[in-house]
């Protein structure tokens, strides 16, 4: 399953890797973790459609700092299963995990500024475009721009209450 996500151009078009051959999805697989074991350590969970037991995709946190008390979330789901709320809800829990159990001040997303519908995600989420980084990596032959969306716990926990 890891590498249909992993290995599908689509899924991967605006993320650091090229598709995934079936040996290298099986490697990476084989090194996700799901707890958070220190700082800059992402945990990835799979999500799972209940009714049917299929994999839609994948969200993540990352744990950035101890002293700013800072999170990252991201997440990768396969076409088929967009736009059904699976990555909203999937995200939502992983924001609530990073306030709620982590103790965070602060999440962002940072992503590739020409994925609309993961800035559209993140912006469902609450978040806040903070910057957009213009040329700052070089990515599959080519300088992108990066877009950073960030919301804070006060923000999370007012909107949360309402």
């Amino acid at each position: 399953m890891y590498h249909s996500l992993r290995g599908d151009p689509e899924v991967v078009r605006y993320l650091y890797d090229d598709p995934l051959s079936h040996a290298q999805a099986a490697d990476r697989l084989a090194r996700l973790r799901s707890e958070i074991t220190e700082p800059d350590a992402w945990m990835n969970l799979a999500v799972e459609i209940v009714a049917s037991g299929r994999v839609a995709g994948d969200v993540g946190l990352c744990w950035r700092s101890d002293t700013h008390h800072s999170a990252e979330v991201g997440f990768t789901f396969l076409p088929n299963h967009r736009g059904h709320g699976y990555a909203t809800e999937a995200a939502t829990a992983m924001v609530e995990l990073a306030f709620s159990g982590l103790g965070a001040h602060r999440v962002s997303g940072h992503l590739d500024q020409r994925n609309r519908a993961s800035a559209a995600l993140l912006e469902r989420l609450g978040m806040r475009r903070e910057a957009l980084l213009v040329e700052n990596e070089w990515v599959k032959g080519e300088w992108t721009d990066e877009a950073i969306y960030a919301v804070l716990a006060r923000e999370w926990l007012a909107r949360s209450s309402t």
